[in-house]
């Protein structure tokens, strides 16, 4: 089955692409792969999900924010390349998780994203990972995600 498909399956509408907020594009393809910026949590009506996992936000609120994150990507994916069909595999994720000093659930938080892509792709949507703690993101955000996708071809 299709991504496109897929995603029309699983009843999955995909905000607007969001705006840079800075000197930076949302993309870049070069060599074959399709380079995405960070993106945070931002939902269809522009406000974000802020907060610090472990400091009144959970796990699970910080899940939820992560897989907003990924819709936001594939968002961008769309927007770069004209369709999701055009995605062979996510190659690697990079998640950055607004923590306390003790705050040690970054990987499940960060499976938020890397469960909706496996959700979209398949096999193909399992990246190599990285997620990691931030004493900070942009505008308080809770968590901020980039990847790297190879494009079919």
């Amino acid at each position: 089955m299709s991504a496109e498909a897929r995603l029309a399956e699983l009843g999955l509408e995909l905000p607007n692409p969001p705006v840079p907020l800075a000197n930076y594009v949302p993309w870049r393809i070069g060599g074959g792969l399709l380079f995405l910026s960070g993106v945070g949590p931002r939902r269809a009506d522009g406000s974000s999900i802020t907060g610090v996992l472990g400091a009144g936000m959970s796990v699970e609120e910080g899940y939820a924010a992560a897989r907003l994150c990924g819709l936001n990507l594939l968002t961008n994916m769309r927007a770069a390349l004209g369709s999701l069909d055009r995605v062979d595999t996510i190659l690697k994720v990079l998640g950055m998780v607004r923590g306390t000093l003790d705050f040690g659930g970054h990987p499940e938080v960060i499976n938020g994203c890397t469960d909706l892509f496996v959700e979209v792709f398949g096999d193909n949507g399992r990246p190599a990972r990285s997620a990691v703690g931030m004493g900070s993101l942009p505008r308080g955000i809770a968590v901020e995600i980039e990847a790297v996708v190879l494009i079919k071809g």
